[in-house]
């Protein structure tokens, strides 16, 4: 392994990274459980990598608290380690393999993105490692045979149109949209499916362009938005490319009455960056507090959400809870599998059928979870709540959104 990737270690107790890089198998050592997640901590992903890393710590944390997870008579602790994928699919591939093959890990979380995670899911596979990762959505990931990866999240194809499904119960009902994808695996795959559920459902599409990834302008896509006037402006992309579409459709004057986007607006991030011109803007999310759930290990959504405030200083954004989430569904596993065995929790992961604070998880053969439906958020007022759908709305949506003058 290159000299350059740097360990990004969870020290949640005595033993960790020192005893996985000597070789020595945590969990036959001293009954704990090794866990391994590449994850990015630099790079275009760092930020929701951040995020991500504090979803799994937070999991980890409160299970030892509580003594560890129950196996046959005992309880192990749970031990993370981490390494800095950079935000490359590449790197996070390699480190996967170094996790399980130098530092003998017992188990995966995932890293963040749909990319890294499709280059780490064969990894997971040719050792016969389960890995459930919380941050890939894109459908190719489970689409190729894998019987090793297992996603709590749901799948890309829902992101933006849980956002269109919501603007259509809006008055006026809007008649047009327009589509800026980056050119990824996630993110085509998002405004792919959108596109085909407008169309289907009555929505004109007068606009639907990708840009590569990494931009730093997409002022000419958006003088050609602004021309057609779309009611609907959809951004699929990350948090970065969400920031700089705002900030040019301001500084084009480009108004429309939602500006939407499938990954950026719900981390405390984009409002602080944006200050008042985030007002109005609408997301998708995989979770909010508002939803009803409630499970094992952290209660309701509610519950979670304070516990993670109190740990972190602020509200969590999906992005977090579905990390901790995976490590919920791998604690679940274990303890209906009674053994630390990869194939026998593996196959406890195939069957699992719980209801978490993050929502229901039950996996498809091919490793997805499509149990858990997806909500619309908004920020009003510089606070992220949820507005659809109306059983788990905390406020009304506010539709149209103001133009930028009005934004003060």
């Amino acid at each position: 392994m290159k000299g350059n990737h740097r360990a990004l270690v969870s020290v949640l107790g005595t033993i960790g990274l020192l005893v996985g890089l000597a070789g020595i198998r945590p969990s036959a050592a001293a009954d704990v459980l090794a866990i391994g997640a590449p994850l990015a901590a630099t790079g275009a992903d760092a930020r929701e990598g951040a995020l991500s890393k504090q979803g799994y710590d937070l999991w980890a944390d409160t299970v030892n608290a509580k003594g560890g997870i129950p196996v046959g008579g005992k309880h192990y602790q749970v031990r993370i380690l981490y390494y800095d994928d950079q935000s490359k699919p590449q790197i996070s591939a390699e480190l996967t393999d170094k996790l399980i093959s130098q530092d003998h890990v017992d188990f995966l979380l995932g890293p963040y993105g749909s990319p890294t995670t499709f280059a780490d899911a064969p990894i997971a596979e040719r050792y016969r490692i389960p890995m459930v990762e919380a941050n890939g959505a894109a459908r190719k990931i489970f689409a190729q045979g894998y019987r090793y990866t297992f996603g709590v999240l749901s799948p890309a194809d829902e992101y933006a149109v849980s956002m269109l499904k919501a603007a259509l119960t809006f008055h006026p009902r809007p008649q047009t949209v327009a589509f800026l994808a980056a050119d990824d695996l996630f993110s085509l795959e998002v405004a792919s499916a959108a596109r085909d559920w407008a169309q289907h459902h009555g929505l004109e599409v007068v606009y639907f362009q990708k840009y590569p990834v990494g931009t730093t302008d997409l002022s000419a896509p958006l003088t050609s938005i602004k021309a057609l006037q779309p009611d609907l402006l959809i951004g699929s992309g990350h948090l970065q490319e969400s920031l700089l579409i705002m900030k040019e459709a301001q500084t084009l004057n480009l108004n429309t009455h939602f500006f939407g986007f499938t990954v950026g607006p719900t981390t405390p991030d984009f409002a602080k960056a944006l200050g008042p011109a985030a007002d109005g803007v609408f997301a998708s999310s995989q979770w909010t507090p508002d939803v009803k759930y409630q499970g094992p290990v952290f209660g309701s959504a509610q519950d979670y959400a304070k516990a993670f405030e109190q740990k972190y200083g602020f509200v969590p954004d999906y992005h977090a809870a579905e990390s901790t989430a995976a490590g919920v569904a791998l604690q679940l596993a274990i303890e209906k599998a009674g053994s630390v065995d990869p194939q026998k929790v593996r196959d406890a992961l195939a069957t699992l059928d719980v209801m978490t604070f993050y929502g229901p998880i039950h996996f498809t053969p091919q490793g997805i979870n499509t149990a858990k439906p997806m909500v619309t958020v908004q920020i009003q007022h510089g606070h992220v709540v949820t507005v659809w759908p109306p059983d788990v709305a905390s406020a009304r949506a506010i539709y149209p959104e103001p133009v930028w003058s009005a934004r003060r």
